[in-house]
């Protein structure tokens, strides 16, 4: 038989568990993680209940996904100017090197004032080029200019009167020649060099695209 001291003692624990199950659902009905606080219940045990998680709305809430613009490997990543694209060299002397960078080994030395470089990268205030012949590496941009010029690739190329086969011809570049480009037709260019100005077909010259118009 039970004496009434324990009696009441079990009652005492047997209430403490019901008010502590029914804190837990109201605080799990509310969203809450935390457990009840039991603290002055006489006879109160420790109750072990499991940590409530949040409600599914919560967890499941869609988390919007941003795209990442594409560059255009036509366009340069820091000037966004075509690629690749024709510059001179602005000085007697531009070195290039093996990287992006006063680190990296010189490979080239170019040392043509005004000669035409074709631009294929870009890195900060680098610029890969290359020349007619396709050597080069990574240059400053400081030693370039935006001024166009064209190589002579045609050993004695005729300088026309106009832009025509049957053109006059009133003289002629050698081979190696750099020449001011004043501006293009889809198939010819006029020039200038050595005081004399006229018109090359394209396909003579390096230092402009096929098909290019220059005003």
């Amino acid at each position: 038989m039970i004496g009434k001291t324990a009696g009441n003692r079990v009652a005492a624990l047997l209430f403490a568990g019901a008010l502590a199950m029914a804190q837990i659902g109201a605080a799990e009905e509310a969203g809450e993680t935390s457990l009840p606080d039991l603290t002055g219940v006489a006879g109160a045990a420790p109750v072990i209940a499991p940590v409530v998680q949040p409600r599914a709305a919560a967890e499941t809430a869609m988390v919007p996904v941003v795209a990442t613009p594409q560059h255009d490997p036509n366009r340069g990543s820091v000037t966004n100017l075509p690629l690749p694209r024709y510059v001179t060299l602005k000085n007697g002397e531009g070195n290039a090197r093996r990287g992006p960078g006063l680190t990296h080994r010189i490979d080239w030395v170019f040392t043509r004032v005004g000669m035409p470089l074709r631009i294929t990268a870009e890195y900060e205030h680098w610029r890969r080029v290359e020349d007619a012949e396709g050597a080069g590496g990574w240059v400053h941009y400081s030693l370039l200019s935006g001024v166009r010029s064209v190589l002579v690739a045609q050993d004695m190329a005729g300088i026309h009167a106009w832009p025509a086969p049957d053109g006059e011809v009133i003289a002629q570049a050698e081979l190696g020649v750099i020449a001011k480009l004043l501006e293009c037709l889809p198939d010819w260019c006029r020039i200038a060099v050595d005081g004399e100005k006229g018109w090359v077909p394209k396909a003579a010259l390096w230092g402009v695209d096929p098909g290019e118009v220059i005003e």
